[in-house]
């Protein structure tokens, strides 16, 4: 019998190979080639709008989701550097500013909204003292009032030092459904962490809804007002990635909130932020944001 020769029976091998390999992708569903590539959707996945209208009250980048069968959302961001105007100082509470830094995550679902992340808070030191100034970002949890009777509600976390976080540091945000009417926040990084659960009568494993990311100059009792004038500035947020979990089959799992599957909102102008996103980055949506009062 004559041989083949081992180049060519190695290239025979890497051939079937090959085909194999080729024949077991064009096996898999649309679902598991949406998890392998980032710019795929899922079979009859919902496409989010091409705008959102603007609400009134605050400087702010959202990346919001379609309405869709999302379970939650989550993302890697090194806090910004602040700097805040001194003409804008809180008459009521000296050593603090009208303008309040933010950043956070959140969703709307069956007619209930949530903001769950930091904001820029006061702190207690070692010795039981209150700063006066703010000076850490603080876990926040946020929900409006639900049909069901379930009450609005806004809750700062416990001014300890295993909840602040501060500007340059790595933090991990998730929000999830781990529940019918349960939503889980966690905030990890720079060897810190929070996790609490959070009841939220609106939010169903089988229900539809949308989640968000949102940067943000707050202002101080401004809500559904336009803008005050400001100076302060949120320089340089940079989120790493950002991914929504889905169930398929029996799973939860993560896929990347890239640009094809949110609506991008800069509000009130785009003329108040400078974002930068790579082609990489928008595949996994990574950007870094920064925010002024006035115009770039």
């Amino acid at each position: 019998m004559k041989k083949v020769p081992v180049v060519k029976k190695s290239l025979f091998y890497l051939f079937v190979l090959s085909l194999a390999s080729c024949s077991s992708y064009q096996n898999k569903t649309s679902t598991e080639k949406a998890v392998q590539n980032n710019m795929l959707f899922f079979d009859q996945e919902v496409k989010p709008d091409l705008a959102k209208p603007c609400f009134a009250g605050a400087y702010y980048h959202k990346l919001v989701s379609s309405n869709d069968y999302w379970l939650g959302i989550s993302g890697t961001v090194v806090l910004p550097k602040l700097i805040f105007d001194e003409h804008r100082e809180n008459p009521k509470k000296p050593g603090q500013y009208l303008d309040n830094p933010s950043i956070y995550l959140g969703g709307r679902m069956g007619g209930q909204e949530t903001d769950i992340g930091l904001s820029w808070e006061i702190i207690k030191y070692d010795n039981g003292q209150v700063s006066g100034e703010k000076k850490a970002f603080r876990p926040f949890l946020r929900r409006t009032a639900h049909a069901s009777g379930q009450k609005a509600v806004f809750e700062n976390e416990p001014a300890i030092k295993d909840y602040y976080w501060y500007p340059g540091e790595e933090v991990h945000l998730s929000l999830k459904i781990i529940g019918d009417k349960k939503l889980r926040f966690t905030a990890e990084g720079a060897g810190k962490k929070f996790e609490r659960d959070f009841e939220c009568d609106g939010y169903h494993f089988k229900a539809i809804g949308e989640f968000k990311r949102v940067n943000a100059i707050d202002q101080v009792a401004n809500e559904g007002k336009p803008v005050k004038p400001t100076r302060t500035k949120i320089e340089g947020a940079v989120w790493t990635k950002t991914d929504l979990y889905r169930m398929v089959g029996t799973k939860v799992i993560k896929v990347p909130m890239h640009s094809g599957r949110y609506t991008e909102m800069s509000c009130p102008s785009a003329a108040n932020f400078l974002v930068k996103r790579t082609e990489e980055g928008k595949k996994i949506g990574a950007e870094e944001v920064s925010i002024s009062g006035m115009p770039y």
